[in-house]
């Protein structure tokens, strides 16, 4: 399907569906031997092969035949779990729901000021100027860094992952229907300066509630309008990041489209450049609509990355993000961006040691040696897993370990059908990674880490998401879903055609060195309705109808070791029947697999987060695009969501107050540690 076949197409309710539409087809030439390949030959495939379609679709193709799941006997049950919490019932309606006995409170919206100077919010007098004062838009990562012992006082750290100009301007509607005709520059940077990160100051009062400090002085937006940016690493200054604006390589306004992250052990904010190719502009293009980019001489590199995507109008009026015009500005996206929170006058870092993709995540965490490990997924459909590593270790010098993220190596991930897993170094000068190949230095390398990878026969994934790793050498990865994957490319860590509801991986580093260059992979859960037989679904018998899921998106590890996974289910959650939200997943003993649901969004959110605070008894979740994705599922509304007419007026559920995207604070009643 093309390009305007898909944007026309009344199936999907707003642009971000669309792109992520036609984002679906994989731009990964090197499919000989995905993850569902391997999958398949380890797991056999006859298991594998099942099914496709969740609860929504159960009477329509397989009527009153569906198989039930039947229980195995357990020497535990579910009253056993390790996470003590009512669970709340699955749903989807306009509202945010938390188990019994918790708080949900919300702490920010879109538009509320975070500076003593900055004007209220007003949806119908929006400006780049207040803006600039204001939380941005669709909150993803939220990190916290502590500004004192007890941990009452610290700095919020928020990605801002992109706009829906339809839900966020009055009399708009969707523009990539149109061109982008309603467009005015004035708009575009407004949305420019609702992308980026926030950084701002929060504090716990003796009642136990989090309140914004407006006064405080850390409290900053960081945005694609106005903030400057370096480099480090070994494509700093590359002549293939030289531009009109920056002859020497060093320098770049802003950051985009920052989706997962992390926070360092220093307490620095590592903001991941997701989709960036979306944000470029061409005027060329070819029979089907799609940007022709066979005159660039970064051709090769453009297509495997997707540029120009033209999801947004920005090259009409920016030529750094038109690449007819400025073509190498796009090699300045794509990294891992280091902000310092507690010094607001430090410039942010672009670490280019670790490497170009469409990063999902950068969380962190020691080797047995002290050394800095960061594991981030490309997510893409078919495309790979990987880790830094860094050459020095983490000390008490807080300025000298951010050079960490300058000297390292970084790796990308081959899992084996025996169910080991190897990963393969991104070195230039090692294998085929040579000027032979195209790869004239290790910048080089690093500015094409994509096909760099595939040289190296990387195992194709299921759109790698979030991973994080606990500190005993366990890593888990989450493969959100890949419709696009035929039956001929199911394998041992992919193991489903057309997965629709993802999966995760338990990665077991070797030696419990998260450094290891080796280790084993199994999968933990296998996602989708365990009631289907056709559905393929892995779970603990004990899973109720409640707990079970799809697609596994953000994940956390709170100071208990437990893991704690949110769902992004886009346009697709009517094939579950379930709003998005955040579930509890056991990971040892009887009750591997064994999950439970804790809080679920407003419908057509998407939950992001999760962040516990060191003593777990708060945790920062974020909810974006409230009343966007799938909203023509919903019974009683099944039209498109616009601003006048929302699916939803959450949070504020006020007449004429569009859907705002939110950070909730989530506390126990009466305190204490969540779920213990």
């Amino acid at each position: 399907m093309d390009r305007d076949s898909i944007i026309n197409d009344p199936a999907y309710g707003n642009k971000a569906e669309a792109f992520e539409a036609f984002d679906d087809i994989p731009t990964n030439p090197n499919l000989g031997n995905t993850i569902g390949d391997v999958i398949n030959r380890r797991y056999g495939r006859r298991e594998v092969m099942r099914g496709i379609l969740g609860v929504s679709a159960t009477t329509a193709l397989f009527g009153t035949s569906a198989m039930i799941a039947p229980k195995q006997a357990s020497a535990m049950s579910a009253a056993d779990s390790r996470f003590k919490f009512d669970e709340l019932a699955w749903g989807n309606d306009e509202d945010m729901h938390i188990a019994d006995g918790y708080n949900a409170d919300i702490l920010l919206r879109w538009g509320d000021p975070i500076t003593a100077d900055a004007p209220e919010f007003d949806p119908y007098n929006q400006t780049a100027e207040a803006q600039l004062k204001q939380f941005g838009y669709n909150n993803d990562y939220v990190g916290f860094a502590p500004l004192n012992a007890e941990g009452t006082r610290g700095l919020l750290c928020v990605n801002h992952e992109y706009t829906n100009e339809e839900v966020m301007f009055p009399g708009l509607g969707r523009q990539d229907r149109s061109g982008f005709e309603g467009m005015t520059k004035e708009l575009v940077d407004i949305e420019m300066a609702a992308h980026g990160g926030t950084v701002v100051e929060i504090e716990r009062g003796v009642d136990g509630d989090w309140s914004v400090n407006r006064r405080s002085a850390y409290n900053r937006r960081i945005t694609p309008l106005n903030t400057e940016m370096t480099f480090s690493g070994p494509a700093a200054g590359h002549d293939r990041l030289k531009t009109v604006d920056d002859p020497d390589g060093m320098m770049v306004i802003g950051t985009i489209n920052n989706c997962a992250g992390g926070m360092t052990p220093w307490g620095t904010y590592l903001m991941a450049e997701e989709n960036f190719h979306g944000y470029f502009w061409s005027d060329t293009v070819d029979a089907e609509g799609r940007p022709d980019v066979s005159g660039q001489a970064e051709a090769a590199s453009m297509k495997r990355y997707g540029v120009p995507g033209r999801w947004y109008a920005w090259g009409k009026y920016y030529d750094r993000f038109n690449i007819d015009k400025d073509p190498n500005q796009v090699n300045k996206f794509g990294w891992i961006v280091e902000v310092d929170p507690a010094n607001p006058n430090a410039t942010p870092v672009k670490h280019t040691a670790l490497g170009r993709f469409r990063h999902e995540g950068a969380e962190t965490t020691m080797a047995s040696d002290g050394r800095l490990v960061i594991y981030s997924g490309d997510d893409n459909r078919f495309d790979y897993q990987y880790k830094y590593v860094s050459k020095g270790v983490v000390t008490d010098n807080r300025a000298a370990n951010s050079q960490l993220l300058s000297d390292g190596t970084l790796y990308v991930a081959r899992f084996n059908e025996d169910g080991t897993i190897d990963w393969l170094p991104l070195v230039h000068g090692e294998g085929p990674l040579t000027a032979e190949n195209g790869f004239n230095d290790q910048g080089d390398v690093m500015i094409d880490t994509r096909l760099a990878a595939d040289l190296l026969g990387a195992t194709p994934m299921d759109r790698p998401e979030d991973a994080q790793p606990r500190g005993d050498g366990t890593a888990y990865i989450m493969l959100t879903n890949n419709s696009r994957r035929t039956p001929e490319q199911v394998d041992a860590a992919n193991p489903r055609a057309e997965s629709n509801f993802g999966h995760i991986i338990e990665i077991k580093e070797e030696g419990g060195n998260h450094s290891a260059t080796k280790g084993t992979w199994s999968i933990l859960v296998k996602c989708g309705d365990p009631t289907i037989a056709e559905v393929g679904a892995q779970w603990n018998p004990e899973t109720s109808e409640s707990g079970w899921f799809g697609s596994p998106d953000n994940c956390a590890i709170d100071t208990s070791g437990r893991l704690w996974i949110s769902t992004d289910q886009g346009g697709g959650w009517g094939r579950t029947g379930k709003s998005d939200g955040l579930y509890s997943l056991e990971t040892e003993g009887d009750l591997r697999g064994h999950s439970k649901l804790f809080f679920r969004c407003p419908v057509g959110g998407e939950l992001c987060g999760p962040y516990f605070t060191d003593d777990s008894q708060t945790l920062f979740l974020a909810v974006q695009h409230p009343g966007t994705d799938g909203i023509k599922d919903l019974a009683g509304f099944e039209r498109e969501s616009t601003f006048e007419d929302p699916a939803t007026r959450w949070p504020d559920f006020a007449a004429g107050i569009p859907p705002r995207p939110s950070v909730v604070v989530v506390t126990k009643k009466g305190g204490g540690q969540i779920a213990v």
